[in-house]
């Protein structure tokens, strides 16, 4: 008898931990609040497996969840006017990722794009996350920590459309014109100082540029340069997060179904409004009750189902 409970007793912990590692798995939730289609792209890191998906339409509107594996690493971005060819072959004009496919397959976005970089499951268990303009930018993106916890678990971004202040010299537009995408310095000249690289390769001597500047001006939380670490890298133990393509209204672009994405000449600075912002995205039972993003009705009547056969094997002994 003690060896039959015994078994059950492991049996059902095995159970519980199954289901409680399940539970806890990281979310990605993909929102399009731009006014024209986006083709987010993901990218996992060298000798990590890829995700699932590595490329998908996001329409006006519509969300996408994935769920990585525990200790996944990589780069997310979107991609805009996208078309497909007479043979198949598919393009972007931002962000392409040079696969010629939908997904991405293990290619890279081309810059200039904005990227957010995640490292899960990293040092002392935490999330490692940030928002880049190192290769430039493409179009206005937020990541919102939900249900996390830890002292610099916030959102992070560039909640703005940089596109229309970008200089003219690392401005990218479209076959009419529109301006689309705006260069990062290293892209546009190529110089070291600008590249962080040769001679400028450490910290001490690549120092920000007044290229760099102006993309943290604009958006003080995102990563303007290759050593820009100390306001711009965020962590959070045990949160899922919410990756939104422009997320304020006032950085509504042209739909891309026959059209370019215009660039706004909204400035506003991201200061003004990124904890209210995440606030509001935040205000669900999740962030008001930090595990409560944890147990999923499916699961919790998972668990509930098992432990009862469990219960109902030990009575016939």
């Amino acid at each position: 008898m003690a060896q039959i409970w015994l078994l059950i007793s492991v049996l059902t912990f095995t159970i519980l931990q199954l289901f409680i590692s399940g539970v806890l798995s990281t979310t990605f939730t993909f929102v399009n609040k731009c006014d024209y289609t986006v083709w987010p792209g993901i990218l996992s890191n060298a000798g990590i497996a890829p995700l699932s998906t590595t490329g998908f339409s996001l329409q006006t509107g519509e969300s996408k969840t994935i769920n990585p594996p525990s200790s996944w690493g990589g780069r997310l971005w979107g991609r805009t006017l996208c078309t497909q060819d007479s043979t198949g072959k598919f393009t972007c004009v931002t962000g392409d990722c040079g696969s010629g496919q939908l997904e991405c397959a293990g290619g890279n976005a081309a810059p200039p794009a904005t990227l957010a970089e995640f490292t899960l499951d990293g040092s002392g268990g935490l999330d490692f996350y940030d928002v880049s303009l190192v290769d430039g930018y493409n179009l206005p993106m937020l990541v919102v920590p939900q249900g996390g916890t830890g002292v610099n678990c916030t959102t992070t971004g560039c909640e703005v459309d940089l596109n229309g202040a970008c200089p003219s010299e690392l401005k990218v537009t479209s076959s009419e014109g529109e301006s689309v995408a705006c260069k990062s310095a290293c892209e546009a000249f190529g110089q070291e100082q600008y590249c962080c690289s040769g001679a400028y390769s450490t910290p001490d001597t690549c120092k920000p540029s007044s290229y760099s500047e102006l993309f943290k001006s604009a958006c003080p939380s995102a990563y303007s340069y290759a050593y820009d670490d100390k306001t711009s890298t965020f962590t959070c133990a045990g949160a899922d997060y919410l990756i939104t393509f422009c997320p304020s209204p006032n950085t509504s672009q042209k739909s891309s179904s026959g059209q370019n994405p215009v660039a706004s000449s909204n400035t506003t600075d991201i200061n003004s409004t990124m904890v209210y912002e995440g606030a509001s995205d935040t205000s669900s039972a999740s962030s008001l009750y930090p595990w409560s993003h944890m147990f999923s009705s499916q699961s919790i009547a998972g668990v509930v189902t098992i432990m009862t056969a469990v219960w109902r094997f030990s009575q016939l002994f």
